[in-house]
């Protein structure tokens, strides 16, 4: 298995509940947020099943003469060695080294730190991927560019110990191009220090408003993702980013990015991989980040009583992270045996134990540790539900969004 990351990957040996303020999403509202009605086209439910692993490795198989591509695979075939793209610290190692035991085939597993560099990548061609891992707006982007394969569900037999709240959302409405992977939110990591001074509840204006952002005694830092700072600013500044994107409300967006650009001084850095460690670690006392990331870094450092997660009270981003093949990739049959692997029962439990975001994978349930089924930071609660937002397909607008945030950490 070759494997290149942008930090260490890591083993977490607790299992700590990361206590969470209020003010957090509920997953029913989650997913009925992010979800069609049209159940069409969907895959298929079934009984939810763990797969048993496969006694020997899975014989690599030519595509049948009669049949090409993605038709041409069947449960467990491959076709040859798999190119993985995915964000950094977004699986265990040993998840992948079963997958090559199972299957016989190595692992090439690289990783990028946002959508757009994975989709740049995926576009010029530079280099050849089997499969990656887009957010939901980016699946949008990607199947109307026709940059993503459809998927054949029936070598992803596993796809249907996926809950069914996540058929058919609004991002692959007739579900074809993804398979989920993981969902959680986007807020604020902070000091309980911090969050003292702010009267005990969190805000956007920690990072926006210079006069609360000069309480801070140490340093401020953001996710190097455009439309997570974008959508940051637009929800400080009072805005739906709904309504901003679906209605390409150009002067929104402007608004947003001015704002960006007046906070870039007093934030220490920009980053969308070390941020809980560097909440956790003391270089920031403040910091714009995942869920998961942070639950994972207090849980690590054992600093439930220093640090927090936090939803501000003007809300945040909800979001779900996918399972896709390029349109130019090699071996679609070991892409489609991965996705069926990962949505194995037991391996999507051990997914989200190491990752610490929410499964959508129904089955895994009964095996995902009890500590992060009841962390509300996780599996949040529901009355907060309008305080979050999906990022929508942003159109004419993404070459905006992005040279906002560029400019702004110039």
């Amino acid at each position: 298995m070759t494997t290149t990351t942008s930090a260490a990957l890591r083993r977490h040996p607790r299992r700590r509940r990361l206590i969470l303020m209020a003010a957090m999403l509920g997953i029913a509202g989650l997913l009925a947020a992010a979800c069609g009605d049209d159940e069409a086209d969907a895959p298929a439910e079934a009984t939810a099943t763990t797969a048993a692993p496969a006694e020997e490795p899975a014989t690599t198989a030519a595509p049948a003469e009669e049949m090409t591509g993605a038709a041409a695979c069947g449960p467990g075939e491959t076709d040859g060695d798999l190119a993985f793209y995915n964000w950094a610290e977004y699986i265990d190692e040993e998840l992948l080294a079963a997958f090559e035991a199972e299957t016989g085939i190595n692992v090439d597993y690289t990783t990028y730190e946002s959508n757009e560099e994975m989709l740049t990548k995926v576009e010029s061609g530079a280099a050849i991927y089997d499969l990656v891992v887009p957010s939901d707006y980016m699946v949008d982007t990607m199947r109307r560019d026709d940059l993503l394969l459809e998927l054949n569900y029936d070598a992803i037999p596993n796809s249907a110990n996926i809950s069914s709240d996540f058929a058919n959302p609004p991002f692959d409405p007739e579900h074809k191009y993804h398979v989920a992977y993981q969902w959680g939110t986007t807020g604020i990591g902070l000091s309980y220090e911090v969050l003292d001074l702010l009267g005990g509840e969190s805000t956007w204006a920690v990072i926006f408003d210079a006069e609360t952002a000069a309480m801070v005694p140490g340093g401020i830092s953001m996710l190097d993702d455009a439309p997570e700072t974008v959508s940051a600013a637009l929800k400080y500044l009072g805005y739906s980013i709904n309504e901003v994107i679906t209605d390409q409300n150009e002067a929104a967006i402007q608004e947003a990015g001015d704002l960006l650009r007046a906070t870039n001084d007093r934030l220490l850095k920009y980053d969308s991989v070390t941020f809980g460690d560097d909440l956790v670690n003391g270089e920031v006392d403040v910091a714009h980040g995942w869920s998961g990331g942070f639950a994972l870094s207090i849980d690590e450092a054992d600093a439930y009583e220093t640090h927090v997660y936090t939803i501000p009270a003007e809300g945040g981003v909800r979001w779900v992270d996918t399972m896709a093949i390029p349109h130019n990739a090699d071996n679609v049959c070991s892409a489609h045996a991965m996705i069926n692997f990962l949505t194995d029962a037991e391996n999507g439990a051990a997914l989200t134990n190491w990752t610490f975001y929410g499964s959508p994978n129904a089955a895994a349930t009964p095996f995902i540790d009890s500590e992060i089924l009841e962390d509300p930071g996780i599996y949040p609660p529901p009355e907060v539900d309008a305080r979050l937002e999906f990022i929508p397909h942003s159109g004419d607008l993404a070459l905006m969004i992005q040279d906002m945030h560029s400019r702004a950490k110039s």
